[in-house]
């Protein structure tokens, strides 16, 4: 499909895969989409600066390069940069089409639905659009497809409306007569306030005349809050909304504030400087007011990705609820968005779009781009990158998730492990992702249904980098495919995954390996060969300084079933790859958190008992300091101590060994290295499937015990 995209400061139109849907989402066929003219020129012209001026301009951008550069040194940081540098950005956020695909636990929407999406990331400029089911709603039947797809705009006035309470009779003043203004003047009509406008282009000035504004006038020729007094008759406007863009100028809130009666409200819709003084705000006591987009539930996950809608008796109009009241007073003639439109362009001519809103600033702000809706074409999930031919002397992998880990980490490893692995196909939900990610990599296709690569014959292992509760369900499927599989850790959420999952591996009898990569360490070895021939069971300490994450990032949610399962993990495995012991007794405290901050399986305890007498300590937590090691392990054992700092440095006493110091090396690369080997050899399992089964079960009994606990 083609997709508008925007990179480094230039706009392309590139054919992508077509997105696949997730539950809760359908996947629709634009018919139209919207140019938000102020936010997208505006990010185009940002995005021309280079990676490196806009770190310097930004504060929190250059902390994070820094600790970067510490951390995993200077050819990361600039591996780093270069993939920021060739990121592609998604333009677009209102559309309109047709439903052609309804996802899991969708009942609202059916195939052949008539319908307005609204979204950043998700309405985008693009032929085809996987959208949640809380930010798509239906187009009413005499209601054409252009003026539909201006939902988002039309949702975003809305949204201003509320926030401004306008009553019956009330005097508004609209500063700014761009695309957002000239709907919101409609509105306000449509609610019966007197409104009086402001802008420095004469055009835009006279559309609104069009569009039934009371008076409308050019703030550069005119004396703005003379005017207003003339219209209010000395008293000030009730309300003054601002809907211009202008980030930097903090004059139009201080003029808003002016022209606004005592007691009234100023809303900021648009982009504009936020920095009035204190008179005449304080003198008036004027309500100063945010419009947050589209309205509640915005920026909310649970609303917009889950779908979970707010209860209607208290909130009265989400996002979605605007969207539909727009979408109906348009259907009723009460906004016409038709005498809006100044020019209709093919998806194919976007550069020219761009091109055409940067020179002309047309008096009719809207422009949209067609998809040639009446074209019926195929739905390519699939495209070819490269003329990579099959090798049969390698391993042929198809990875599925190409998130910053896979990038950053596994598929650099396969690309220096050419000799043992050839990275054939990639596969991500997020199809420019994909594709971009295929070329740097030289895969010979991407695609965004994983089926694809499941079904490949050519495909020899599967990669999976995915969310963690997608591992069991995907590695089952690769299983009885026939595939070899490695796995990130975890290996699986709940018993009843890991049950389904062990029942399948022992049937297939496929290669299979979890990711956990700190057995293969050189650090891990090295303890290895010094603790085999122990006369006694060991005390295994092991901190892991995990840092903080919010409650609402991916691993803490039902997607990565908090770190104690979806990390921890790591430690389980590790106790039982130096111990070769049973698990026999599990005991977990967690803290008791005073505020809300912190999670308790964030911040835990565990003590781990082996059948073979050894003890394992896990401390686990989120509230040390980042400035101190994240992971540190000390093991005790037959009058000998073994000290290792953050995979770095191991320094070892009582034993006539050296230590060891490199760089950080967790032993990523040697496990898909050692995978390779047990593939080849047909041994399959470079990590015994018990010890993968008893780490991934211990996870589980820790987790219980901090529920309990």
């Amino acid at each position: 499909m083609k997709q508008v995209l925007l990179s480094q400061g230039e706009i392309i139109v590139e054919d992508v895969p077509v997105p696949t849907i997730k539950s809760g989402e359908v996947l629709v066929k634009t018919a139209f989409s919207l140019i938000s003219a102020g936010t997208e020129l505006s990010g185009k012209k940002a995005s021309k600066g280079g990676l490196i001026k806009k770190i310097l301009s930004d504060p929190e951008k250059f902390k994070k390069g820094l600790d970067v550069l510490k951390k995993k040194g200077l050819k990361t940081a600039l591996e780093i940069a270069e993939s920021k540098k060739e990121a592609r950005s998604y333009l677009g956020y209102s559309s309109s089409g047709v439903v052609i695909e309804v996802g899991k636990n969708i009942k609202e929407f059916k195939v052949g639905d008539r319908v307005a999406c609204a979204g950043a990331g998700k309405a985008n400029h693009a032929e085809f659009v996987a959208v949640p089911k809380n930010l798509v709603v239906k187009i009413p039947e005499n209601l054409d497809f252009q003026s539909a797809s201006s939902v988002a705009l039309g949702s975003i006035a809305f949204q201003g409306l509320r926030r401004a309470d306008v009553k019956l009779g009330e005097s508004v003043a609209v500063i700014g007569l761009g695309l957002l203004g000239q709907i919101l003047i409609q509105l306000l009509k449509a609610d019966g306030a007197r409104v009086i406008g402001f802008d420095i282009d004469d055009e835009k000035i006279n559309l609104a005349k069009e569009l039934g504004i009371d008076e409308s006038y050019n703030s550069l020729k005119n004396n703005v809050l003379e005017k207003v007094l003339n219209f209010t008759k000395e008293k000030g406007v009730d309300v003054t909304i601002i809907t211009a863009s202008a980030p930097q100028n903090n004059e139009i809130i201080q003029q808003a504030m002016e022209i606004t009666r005592k007691k009234g409200r100023v809303v900021v819709v648009g982009d504009v400087g936020l920095g009035p003084k204190r008179s005449p705000f304080y003198e008036k006591e004027i309500d100063y007011l945010i419009s947050t987009s589209y309205g509640p539930g915005r920026y909310d996950l649970n609303y917009e990705e889950k779908g979970i809608d707010y209860p209607f008796a208290y909130v009265r109009w989400t996002e979605k609820r605007n969207m539909e009241e727009y979408l109906k007073l348009l259907a009723e003639k009460k906004i016409n968005f038709q005498k809006l439109i100044s020019k209709v362009f093919p998806i194919e001519k976007a550069p020219e779009t761009y091109k055409f809103l940067e020179e002309n600033h047309p008096a009719k702000p809207a422009v949209l781009l067609d998809y040639h809706f009446k074209e019926e074409k195929p739905r390519e999930t699939k495209i070819e990158i490269s003329s990579v031919p099959f090798k049969k002397d390698v391993i042929n992998v198809g990875v599925i998730g190409t998130g910053g880990f896979a990038k950053a980490m596994h598929l650099p490893n396969l690309k220096k492990l050419s000799n043992l692995y050839s990275i054939f196909a990639l596969c991500d939900l997020d199809g420019i992702n994909a594709k971009q990610t295929a070329k740097k990599f030289g895969a010979k296709y991407c695609t965004t249904d994983y089926k694809e690569i499941l079904n490949d014959k050519n495909i020899d292992m599967i990669m999976i980098t995915l969310p963690h509760n997608l591992h069991a369900k995907i590695s089952i499927e690769a299983a009885k495919a026939g595939k070899a599989i490695f796995c990130e850790k975890p290996m699986a959420l709940n018993e009843k995954e890991l049950q389904g999952l062990v029942d399948t591996l022992k049937e297939t009898k496929v290669p299979y390996l979890v990711g956990f990569n700190r057995r293969f360490s050189p650090f891990a070895e090295k303890i290895k060969e010094i603790i085999k021939n122990r006369d006694n069971p060991m005390i295994i300490d092991y901190q892991m300084n995990a840092g903080f994450l919010p409650k609402n990032y991916w691993t803490q949610i039902e997607a990565g079933g908090g770190r104690n399962i979806g990390e921890a993990c790591h430690i389980y495995d590790l106790s039982t790859y130096f111990t070769e012991s049973e698990i026999e007794k599990i005991s977990a405290f967690s803290i008791t958190p005073k505020t809300e901050k912190y999670l308790k399986n964030d911040n835990f305890v565990a003590s781990l008992k082996f059948k073979d007498g050894s003890i394992c300590n896990l401390i686990y937590t989120a509230i040390g300091s980042k400035d101190y090691p994240k992971e540190q392990m000390k093991i005790y054992f037959d009058g000998k101590m073994i000290f290792l700092d953050d995979y770095k440095e191991m320094k070892i006493f009582g034993v006539k060994s050296k230590g060891l110091k490199t760089k950080q090396d967790k032993g990523h690369f040697a496990e898909i290295q050692e995978f390779a080997k047990a593939v080849k050899s047909g041994n399959g399992y470079p990590i015994l499937l018990w010890q993968l089964i008893q780490a991934t079960k211990m996870s589980f009994e820790v987790e219980s015990e901090l529920v309990r606990n």
